[in-house]
């Protein structure tokens, strides 16, 4: 794992991910703004809380209320934008350190469409049924970072091997390794919640699990 992370790491210096990186940076700022902007709208002008009290703070903290959500949700979301443009991503990767491979079937639109908005909606329902967990200090992080870790190294990974494998296979491969996996998805977790490093996660994100993937079919 801290292999594929340092392989995925230098990757951002390749001149072939260049485009990729600039998107990818876009992505994330956009992606940042448009949350900030949503759930500031939704903390003042709706009632999402049914506690009077909890509600109360919420609309008190303002400002500092919307950060801690929109930072909380933008793993969530992040990844499902980047989910649609991971072929790009795990191509330039490929290209540097696989260049013997032939060319991936790749997921048809329709798919990669269907699977990043289920992800996406099954992340967003699990971090907000988690917010009254932020009461319990620092019991949160370790559920925020188990639940997130388990759901970010499922998904990437799944992205990855379907671009080579069969549904079925890309499962039993993923099963075979879903501790590593599990581990590989909580780094990822962390590094989407630290600012600025969180803008280019998803690329350190998208190598690491193409360097894994590779790494568990050579062990097979």
């Amino acid at each position: 794992m801290i292999s594929a992370f340092i392989k995925a790491a230098q990757q951002i210096s390749d001149p072939r991910a260049r485009r990729v990186i600039w998107f990818a940076l876009a992505a994330a700022v956009g992606v940042f703004v448009l949350l900030w902007t949503v759930v500031g709208f939704l903390l003042a002008n709706t009632a999402l809380f049914s506690i009077g009290w909890l509600e109360t703070a919420i609309d008190w903290l303002g400002g500092l209320a919307t950060g801690v959500l929109t930072w909380l949700l933008f793993p969530a979301a992040i990844s499902a934008v980047i989910g649609l443009f991971l072929e790009e991503i795990a191509a330039a990767v490929e290209g540097r350190h696989y260049p013997h491979l032939e060319q991936p079937r790749g997921l048809n639109l329709s798919d990669t469409i269907l699977t990043t908005l289920r992800f996406l909606a099954i992340m967003l329902a699990l971090n907000i049924l988690m917010l009254p967990l932020l009461l319990t200090g620092p019991f949160f992080p370790f559920v925020f970072y188990t639940v997130n870790g388990y759901l970010l190294g499922r998904e990437y990974f799944e992205l990855v091997a379907l671009r080579r494998l069969s549904p079925l296979e890309a499962t039993a491969l993923r099963k075979q390794h879903g501790f590593k996996l599990f581990l590989t998805g909580a780094l990822i977790a962390f590094l989407l919640t630290v600012p600025v490093v969180n803008l280019l996660a998803p690329i350190i994100a998208t190598g690491m699990m193409v360097h894994l993937f590779e790494g568990f079919r050579k062990a097979a």
